[in-house]
């Protein structure tokens, strides 16, 4: 009997991984239209923003992992919103730059990417919020962005201009 168990789960074992890669490659499609909100939560340290990120999927699960590679999407293109008392911040990328940086950014947001040095999770161990929105969840995940870290790393690979190139 224990054979038996034994050589189904082997059998199942690809299924069971294509499965998850599926979700994956789905998550990877949904993230590359870029369908995410963002609010600024709090002033973190020096050099670093603490935003909420809302990212949208069919699967809750993936929605917070993708929270990650939306974050540092937002704060290079989208910049971040202007809170009562916390000032706002322009996008790091013009849209300029953004279209003479698309190999660069594709390497940058690949699945383990660069962009994985700048970002942390603030609320993990579940504190995420999920919202369900007709056929698709809606989730709200707490992250930290290494802003001023990424501005000096998008410098040094000529994806931006440097503040003190002149005008």
């Amino acid at each position: 009997m224990k054979k038996r168990i034994l050589i189904l789960l082997l059998a199942l074992a690809p299924a069971l991984a294509f499965g998850q890669a599926g979700k994956v490659k789905q998550a990877n499609r949904d993230t590359q239209t870029w369908r995410y909100e963002i609010e600024p939560v709090t002033v973190g340290l020096q050099g670093t923003v603490v935003i909420r990120v809302w990212s949208f999927s069919r699967n809750p699960v993936i929605a917070g992992e993708q929270a990650k590679k939306n974050a540092v999407h937002g704060v290079m293109f989208k910049g971040i919103p202007t809170l009562e008392r916390m000032p706002g911040k322009k996008p790091l990328v013009t849209p300029e730059e953004e279209v003479n940086s698309g190999q660069f950014l594709g390497q940058f947001f690949a699945d383990g990417g660069d962009y994985m040095r700048y970002v942390s999770l603030t609320n993990s161990a579940g504190g995420e919020e999920v919202l369900k929105v007709g056929k698709e969840y809606k989730v709200g995940v707490v992250v930290a962005v290494s802003y001023n870290e990424l501005r000096s790393y998008l410098e040094s690979k000529a994806v931006i201009r440097s503040l003190d190139s002149g005008f």
